[in-house]
């Protein structure tokens, strides 16, 4: 393994820059143009919100939603057999540049995406996030060799906000394109989100040269001379269940996780879709609010930080899950834009917290001496991308078949019950 100084500032820095570079994705696509996009050219005088989609008559929404519970389903099963392979051979960066190039490129391709060409659209929207997810996984899987203990809060912290200025600073790039399409000569009414698209590809694909020329190379964890895939595979998967099998606090905390995030990382991929459905909102209004959720999010990452080194981490995920509840009830009862406005600027804050803080919770439970991180990780991202394929699959189901949408952000507020009360074991076991 080269050697690695933690807490290097010219490091750290360059690993969230691969933050920097594919929150893009998270926001443009995920969160703000591409949904009110998909959701304006699938909306048709003739077949309402209905379309068709190889033959299967579906809910526009509950399309998209479908695709990414398939896409983080697929990629939960081969998480943790791929890093495993990773760590064992030796392949963490090779394989992390792998997915973020397949991300990029199926982002470059929303460019084409019409209407007529819906079935590969979605295709290419399903493997972006196979290429965000892999790539994101990769990325966690540095911070306990990149920082200390001490250290892992504030690093994670650091690296959402860099994400968030990111995919910010592309958004208002991405703002003005939709905007002001008149600026630059455009007449066609799609050509300036499918623009959008194409901006973000890139901008993903060219700030992650940054992290992919600065982290450094790990070295295979075992012996490898011999072995076919499936025995390096096996070795190493089991090797890592074995060590966590012996580590209490991830066992406790991983089903708290579970849980909450079904509820987190829904709301997060579905609010702009609520927002326009509820209250027909438009574009501009709604990118500004999810501009706005960006811009308190940093806010919130550092906050949370802080706040655990004062209070502890299981204490501040308490009262940011117990915030979220708040949340999924009032978003049941929204009527007015001003509420819109401000159930956005709280989701904002509780958001960069909590996603920073479960990072760093969990890099924390991680033994300083191990070495195959990316598998230790494997194990926290497949709980996350589990958990997003029940709630997608969960909020598309209820709308399927309520056909209104505001009792499937109801229904999400469970799951924030029962990922509160696990926590709250978490504490209490922790003082007995």
């Amino acid at each position: 393994m080269e050697a690695i100084v933690k807490n290097n500032k010219k490091l750290i820095r360059s690993w969230a820059m691969f933050d920097w570079a594919n929150s893009a994705y998270n926001l443009v696509i995920t969160s703000t143009i591409f949904p009110v996009y998909y959701t304006a050219i699938t909306t048709t005088k003739e077949n309402g919100d209905v379309v068709e989609f190889f033959g299967l008559k579906i809910v526009n929404t509950a399309l998209s939603n479908f695709a990414l519970a398939a896409a983080y389903l697929l990629m939960s099963f081969s998480l943790p057999f791929i890093s495993s392979y990773a760590d064992a051979k030796g392949l963490k960066k090779p394989i992390m540049k792998f997915f973020t190039y397949v991300g990029a490129i199926s982002c470059m391709c929303l460019f084409f995406f019409k209407l007529d060409t819906l079935e590969i659209g979605i295709i290419c929207f399903a493997l972006a996030a196979m290429g965000y997810i892999g790539g994101v996984l990769f990325n966690n899987s540095y911070l306990p060799l990149l920082a200390t203990v001490d250290q892992q809060d504030r690093v994670s912290a650091q690296g959402f906000a860099f994400g968030y200025i990111g995919c910010v600073t592309l958004q208002i790039l991405c703002f003005i394109v939709v905007l002001k399409p008149e600026w630059f000569g455009i007449t066609d009414p799609s050509l300036p989100a499918r623009i959008s698209f194409l901006m973000v590809g890139l901008w993903w694909l060219g700030f992650s040269m940054i992290p992919f020329k600065y982290l450094p190379k790990i070295e295979a964890t075992g012996n490898n001379i011999g072995k076919s895939f499936v025995q390096n595979v096996r070795d190493e998967f089991s090797h890592v269940i074995h060590k966590i099998k012996g580590i209490p606090e991830i066992k406790q905390f991983l089903p708290a996780f579970f849980f909450y995030a079904i509820g987190v990382q829904t709301l997060m991929i579905v609010a702009s879709s609520f927002g326009e459905k509820i209250l027909h909102l438009g574009a501009e209004r709604l990118i500004a609010t999810i501009l706005l959720i960006q811009l308190v999010a940093i806010l919130g990452a550092f906050l949370m930080s802080y706040l655990s080194k004062l209070f502890g981490n299981i204490k501040v995920l308490i009262v940011v899950v117990m915030i979220w509840i708040a949340i999924c009830i009032a978003a049941f009862y929204l009527a007015t834009a001003m509420q819109f406005y401000i159930i956005a600027a709280l989701v904002g804050l509780v958001m960069g917290g909590i996603q920073s803080l479960s990072r760093s919770t969990y890099s924390k439970l991680i033994p300083t001496d191990i070495k195959d991180t990316t598998a230790f990780f494997s194990f926290y991202d497949v709980t996350e991308k589990v958990a997003i394929v029940i709630g997608l699959f969960s909020f598309g189901l209820i709308e399927q078949i309520t056909h209104n949408i505001r009792y499937s952000a109801l229904v999400l507020s469970l799951f924030f019950v029962i990922g509160l009360l696990l926590l709250v074991r978490i504490l209490i076991s922790n003082k007995s």
